[in-house]
């Protein structure tokens, strides 16, 4: 009886663990997993980000090569674990990571040859894109959405355009492009590393409890701030993975396939967000300015669109691409570095030409730019009433989009 009972609790122990660790959760959950934490960073004054902390890498590329100083970048730079978006980023990173150790799908992918063209063409698109908007499809579409700015909607119609276009003319490519399609031999993991994969994603899991833990209690109050980060990063990381959760996928799967769950997944997250949203920032919990680039509209849109061909080409966007690396896509690591590298550049000389540089004549509370300003629609439509409507609405007009081309395949484009 002993023994029975004992394997029984195994057996439940077991099939517990595949539902969490192995079986791909739904979208859905994903995305509302991802609203906790992104509710918990802003109820604690801050807020998610990924842009930030990619030019960051890319700061340090520039200065090691020797173009930092033409770029006006400062030859001094924080710390890859010191900069708040470079450590949220590089936790994201191994968020995804564990998660794909404890599920067994961690797995080196080599691209065929042509993959590593497209890689660095769509990071620098990427790259610049993310420069003139502000932020990638987290801080130039999603969080300003949610801090219910128009410049996100802006980048919103940037995005859908670019992605099409995108869409179009990688299907082009395919169609006439046979140079480096041969696929490479296969990286394989050999079995009994494959067998040690649960046992170090469970040390690294416990790894990084203990580090958050230790900064946490350091009694340094910046070190504390930093434990927050890490925890965050870390579950963001293992959130999209676990789930999928991807926003270039969102953009890109109704113009391929007509599926349309990712998309609403994201909707979902924000028809739930921007209310808890408008309540924080009613209550003076957060500043809502904080997460909205001065880029409406001029840089959102044009931004968007280029971002928007450009994920397509890199296979993701910038959250997607980051725990795409921490599951073994070379593909994406080659992305990224050029999203950092050419999003420095681009950053840099946008506002050495003053394009994207804040006008500090402005005597208003908001900041401006040549490409834009900080769209805040509550003080544009004069009340939280109009701003949720509209925002209510245009999330409404997206979904019925989404919903008639699930049944009709009206915007496909294959």
């Amino acid at each position: 009886m002993a023994n029975e009972a004992g394997n029984v609790w195994v057996s439940g122990f077991k099939s517990d663990y595949q539902k969490v660790f192995v079986n791909e959760w739904s979208p859905f959950l994903g995305a509302m997993f991802l609203l906790l934490v992104i509710f918990g960073l802003m109820v604690n004054g801050t807020f998610w980000g990924v842009f930030g902390g990619v030019k960051f890498w890319g700061d340090w590329i520039n200065n090691l090569i020797g173009l930092g100083p033409a770029l006006g970048i400062p030859s001094e730079l924080d710390g890859f674990l010191t900069h708040r978006m470079s450590l949220m980023n590089s936790l994201l990173v191994l968020g995804a990571f564990t998660a794909a150790l404890l599920s067994r799908q961690f797995a080196p992918n080599l691209p065929p040859k042509q993959e590593f063209l497209w890689a660095a063409l769509g990071g620098g698109m990427m790259g610049i894109g993310a420069a003139l908007a502000g932020g990638c499809t987290t801080g130039g579409f999603f969080n300003p959405v949610l801090h219910s700015s128009p410049a996100g909607w802006a980048m919103w119609a940037g995005l859908l355009l670019g992605a099409a276009l995108g869409v179009k003319l990688l299907l082009w490519t395919l169609e006439n492009i046979e140079w480096g399609t041969e696929p490479p031999p296969s990286l394989v993991v050999p079995p009994a590393v494959k067998k040690f994969y649960p046992l170090a994603g469970l040390i690294t899991l416990v790894g990084v409890m203990l580090w958050a833990t230790s900064w946490y209690g350091s009694g340094n109050e910046q070190l504390a701030i930093r434990a927050l980060i890490i925890l965050a990063g870390f579950a963001i990381g293992f959130v999209m993975h676990r789930s999928r959760l991807c926003f270039a996928r969102a953009f890109r799967e109704p113009f391929v396939t007509a599926e349309g769950d990712m998309t609403k997944a994201v909707m979902l997250a924000l028809a739930i967000g921007i209310p808890i949203a408008a309540l924080l920032f009613e209550k003076k919990v957060i500043d809502p300015y904080v997460a909205i680039p001065p880029t409406f509209w001029i840089g959102s849109l044009m931004g968007g669109f280029i971002f928007g061909i450009g994920m397509i080409f890199a296979g993701g966007c910038a959250s997607g691409g980051l725990w795409r690396m921490g599951e073994g896509h070379i593909k994406l690591w080659v992305a990224m570095f050029f999203f950092a590298w050419i999003g420095s550049v681009a950053s840099s000389l946008f506002k050495k030409f003053n394009i994207t540089a804040i006008d500090e004549s402005n005597l208003e509370t908001f900041e401006m730019t040549r490409v834009g300003f900080q769209a805040y629609l509550p003080e544009m439509m004069g009340g939280w009433g109009w701003a949720l409507l509209v925002s209510g609405g245009l999330l409404l007009i997206w979904y019925g989009l989404v919903r008639y081309n699930e049944s009709t395949s009206k915007f496909t484009l294959f």
